[in-house]
């Protein structure tokens, strides 16, 4: 799984960076890494793509809605 070609490249590439630095540093983002690679048996770097896109939809969350990031919100499996 990669990141589709479609909009800025740039924009691509510092979410794929943030990703990585949550997945090292942030918890919440730790564990549904974790919860992928262990339960899901997902490939890592699938599940790394998967937590972009997680990033992404956050980000536009919280623009659109005018919040801080709540840590409750964001660990939620369906």
């Amino acid at each position: 799984m990669k990141i589709s070609k479609r909009g800025r490249s740039r924009l691509r590439r510092f979410i794929f960076m943030m990703t990585m630095s949550l997945v090292m540093n942030n918890p919440e983002f730790q564990a549904m890494h974790a919860h992928n690679v262990q339960v899901k048996k997902v490939k890592k770097m699938r599940s790394i793509m998967k937590r972009c896109g997680k990033l992404a939809r956050i980000l536009v969350a919280m623009a659109k809605r005018g919040e801080a990031y709540n840590p409750q919100k964001t660990y939620q499996y369906k």
